[in-house]
């Protein structure tokens, strides 16, 4: 067993901060107050019945403190109580409790599992240890601590309410949903599940009866802040934009702690841009920078931070690219922008992601170009920049995550210039994939994207499935050449089998790993077509020939019907969320168009 100690700071040294945008966060997740009254009532009752005269004292210090919202003193006396006794289960879960809301979560976790070691009967503990595990992205383990829970308090609503949320995370739509149809049939007043049901069907792509559940829990009870917010989510996946505008900023107003505070300012920067206020958008857009924010990037940087008007001319700037490669790649639209105002005398360095090192030092040759890393530790994100050592960090005027350039340069859709491209395919590599391309079957050849390489949460939803592009795949005189990264074995045999289409597989290329050739072999192509991912981006970057296939409430369109920072793209957009067969067909008869020219 662990024994106790001073609960941690961890500071990996002066930091930044940092994350990429992504759709809204729906707000339902695992729920419940290991501190609360009535919990810290129910252990003094126990703590009463010990018959270890000389820790109960010290316990019920612990006790008081955490009553007085003193996290602080509480663990000190938790940690007196243990070093009495270190196998006192409940001088563990007080300094468990203590350790949460100082919010050191990995080391309150390791209390929590030596608090349910040594007391097996308080599921409690259990269902504190799996909203932990949940926080941390620990989802299997949640799951088996949440069902722990639910076995010895089967009709408690809130340990339903933490299982479905976990099942959801994990995709298991029909299994959530299931469960909390159970509850509800129980406890049909409890808004909690209502929300959490809405919660789970939006995630599915189901944002029309999501947004039923929502007016439900609204109705029982409406000020509940986390449901008006989500159900501006799936207004703004309607296109009711103004509406979903409307509600986040009433949610906005409820007190809450910090963290779903700046979560809804991020769902509202995401809906200012849908409504083309761009530079209101990118203002917002900074919560992502609060050390207070969960998902937040904290970057290993110790330099001044840049702010919008400071003078760059002739200044060392160094530019961090943001989690999510499609974002780092279209946020890159701003740097030709960034070097004019630094001048002649001035010094980028830029931090990408390690794939795009060499594409980003061909398109900036007077610049530094470096790999950033990335690393989990304590349910964080850091982002160190290994390739500068101090000397050169010493050296660094200014420093910013690329998004918050954009404050200052792209404040209105008309700063977006119409450039042909801003980053620059390898010369050489485009005229050798020419020769190759030579050799894929006959017609005009089509760089081919259908989904995103990631699953995480409700990324699905932006997506037509394969099946529904048939239509598109059907059009004469088009070759279309494989540019999806991942696995497709079973697409490319699906086109084969059941509509005769031979999707061309390029030779001697890593889709996924060889970005640089990735933008050489897209701008040898005719045309480049997909939903939105990184190769679509390094492609349309790149000055390719593009056809985008967008959703309806999409943020980069910035309000617009077209992409401002690829003017050469041209955009499909279908009329309703998830609707996707009336713009496929539409992109099907382009084709057929375009493979008559």
């Amino acid at each position: 067993m662990l024994r106790p100690s001073a609960p941690s700071a961890t500071s990996p040294g002066a930091l930044g901060v940092g994350a990429a945008p992504t759709p809204a966060r729906l707000s339902a997740g695992a729920v419940g107050d290991s501190g609360s009254s009535d919990v810290l009532a129910k252990l003094s009752k126990a703590v009463e019945e010990l018959k270890a005269l000389k820790v109960q004292p010290l316990l019920h210090q612990a006790v008081a403190a955490l009553n007085a919202g003193d996290a602080k003193a509480g663990a000190e006396w938790a940690i007196k109580a243990l070093e009495q006794d270190e196998r006192n289960g409940f001088g563990w879960y007080l300094l468990a409790i203590a350790r949460e809301k100082a919010s050191d979560f990995v080391g309150s976790i390791t209390c929590y599992e030596s608090a349910l070691a040594l007391l097996p009967d308080h599921a409690e503990i259990a269902n504190n240890l799996g909203r932990l595990a949940y926080r941390l992205g620990q989802k299997p383990v949640a799951e088996k601590l949440f069902r722990h829970y639910l076995a010895r308090f089967p009709e408690d609503h809130e340990g339903a309410n933490n299982l479905a949320c976990v099942l959801r995370d994990q995709q298991q739509y029909g299994d959530a949903i299931e469960l909390l149809k159970s509850a509800i049939g129980r406890a049909p007043a409890q808004p909690l599940l209502w929300n959490t049901l809405g919660s789970t069907l939006a995630e599915q792509g189901d944002p029309a009866n999501a947004e039923i559940f929502f007016d439900e829990a609204l109705r029982l009870d409406p000020g509940f802040a986390k449901a008006r917010y989500n159900r501006g989510n799936v207004r703004l996946f309607r296109g009711d934009t103004r509406a979903a505008l409307e509600d986040c900023e009433k949610a906005m107003t409820s007190p809450k702690p910090a963290d779903e505070q700046l979560m809804m300012q991020l769902a509202r920067s995401t809906i200012l841009l849908n409504l083309g206020r761009v530079g209101e958008g990118w203002d917002d857009y900074e919560a992502r920078l609060d050390p207070k924010f969960s998902d937040v990037t904290v970057v290993m940087v110790d330099r001044p931070r840049w702010s919008p008007g400071a003078d760059l001319a002739g200044k060392s700037m160094l530019i961090v690219g943001e989690q999510g490669l499609g974002d780092e790649i279209m946020f890159a639209n701003v740097l030709p922008d960034v070097i004019e105002a630094l001048g002649p005398n001035g010094r980028l360095i830029l931090a990408v992601e390690p794939r795009l090192v060499p594409l980003f030092q061909r398109s900036y040759p007077a610049a530094r170009v470096g790999a950033h890393a990335t690393y989990l530790a304590e349910g964080r994100t850091y982002r160190p920049l290994p390739f500068l050592d101090d000397a050169a960090m010493a050296g660094i005027d200014l420093w910013t995550p690329i998004g918050s350039l954009l404050r200052e340069f792209r404040r209105e859709v008309s700063a977006y210039p119409v450039r042909p491209h801003f980053l620059e395919a390898d010369p050489v590599r485009v005229a050798h994939w020419r020769k190759v391309l030579d050799g894929a079957p006959a017609g005009r050849k089509v760089g081919l994207l259908w989904k995103s390489g990631s699953t995480l949460g409700a990324r699905h939803r932006y997506y037509s499935t394969f099946e529904q592009w048939a239509g598109v795949l059907a059009a004469p005189g088009i070759a279309f050449v494989n540019l999806q990264y991942g696995d497709v074995a079973g697409e490319l045999e699906q086109a084969r089998r059941e509509l005769g289409v031979e999707i061309w597989n390029p030779p001697g290329i890593d889709l996924k790993q060889d970005l640089d050739d990735v933008a050489a072999l897209s701008c040898a192509l005719d045309l480049v077509i997909g939903f939105p991912n990184a190769t679509s981006n390094i492609a349309a970057a790149c000055g390719a020939p593009s056809w985008l296939i967008s959703a309806p409430a999409s943020w980069p369109r910035l309000g617009t019907d077209r992409l401002p920072w690829y003017p050469q793209m041209r955009v499909f957009i279908p009329e309703r969320f998830g609707e996707w067969d009336p713009v496929m067909d539409e992109v099907a008869q382009a084709m057929a168009a375009f493979g008559r020219t």
